[in-house]
């Protein structure tokens, strides 16, 4: 299954999380490594949240990394939320409903 973690984050985000990145950017580094986090990132232009895509039986890997995260008990992000996400197309997809996910018809 697959779980986005949203977060909402305080104005001038980019230059406020200077202090915690390191710390931030070890965790995340370690949740790809370990397989549980598949991508993340802050939005751009303008730079007003973040999401990041984690993978795994239950939602408990996403809401213990936000829990954790320096950004978050900074105070940097103001709110965040877990969401399932049914994946259906697409490397790693855990619900494959289409017949032909190729796009192909017969």
């Amino acid at each position: 299954m697959h779980f986005v973690l949203l977060y909402e984050i305080v104005d001038n985000f980019a230059e406020r999380r200077m202090p915690f990145r390191d710390e931030h950017f070890a965790r995340v580094t370690q949740a790809y490594a370990d397989g549980r986090l598949i991508l993340a990132g802050a939005f751009a232009d303008p730079v007003d949240g973040a999401l990041l895509i984690f993978r795994g039986p239950t939602r408990d890997d996403a809401e213990a990394f936000a829990k954790a995260d320096p950004y978050v008990t900074s105070g940097l992000v103001t709110k965040w939320r877990v969401r399932e996400w049914t994946t259906v197309i697409g490397d790693g997809a855990t619900m494959p409903s289409l017949p032909d996910a190729t796009g192909h018809s017969e």
